[in-house]
């Protein structure tokens, strides 16, 4: 006759699989490897990204900003394929608050950056669209290793990111806001 393990594991065991996952996941997390380049590279984008809005606003060119966004679209696919090459995982938290930029320190950069940058433009002080778009795109990458060493000292905390559901609404928001702007320019 065969015996068979309960399914129901009793507390001790419970615990230590805990203990040892949370070890599994912090080891993890220091281990976690950065590509070369990653933050300047993602730094640059957005920076392309706010100058290329505030002069597709200011100049009233409109294709110059969806130049803008398919930059900052393609470096930021290609960032996440090399991580998750080089690491053979994905994390959420880098996918969300450091690349997409959700962190409160990235989105709220970003915001400051691109306001002055598209007043610039409507200015033509193209001199200072440039100046605001490099402090912007500094910005987001500073954020970014800031949060990938707060990752790294809690990834219980700071491991996941944003859900699917508010990434598109998000965005949405974000697509009308850039409609209206279009259409009243």
């Amino acid at each position: 006759m065969m015996e068979s393990k309960s399914l129901n594991p009793t507390a001790a065991e419970a615990s230590a699989a805990l203990v040892e996952a949370e070890a599994s996941r912090a080891t993890l997390a220091r281990g976690i490897a950065m590509p070369r380049r990653f933050f300047t590279l993602m730094g640059a984008a957005v920076a392309a990204q706010i100058a290329t809005t505030a002069v597709g606003l200011g100049a009233d060119l409109p294709w110059v900003m969806a130049v803008g966004l398919a930059v900052f679209a393609v470096v930021a696919g290609m960032q996440l394929a090399r991580f998750r090459r080089l690491n053979g995982v994905w994390l959420g938290g880098l996918a969300s608050r450091v690349v997409l930029g959700t962190g409160i320190p990235a989105s709220t950069s970003y915001a400051i950056a691109l306001g002055a940058a598209i007043w610039a433009a409507f200015d033509a002080r193209w001199w200072f669209v440039a100046l605001w778009s490099i402090a912007g795109g500094t910005a987001y990458a500073l954020s970014g290793r800031q949060w990938l060493r707060t990752y790294r000292a809690l990834p219980a905390v700071h491991g996941r990111g944003e859900s699917a559901v508010w990434l598109v609404l998000i965005g949405v928001v974000a697509l009308a806001g850039l409609a209206f702007l279009l259409t009243n320019s």
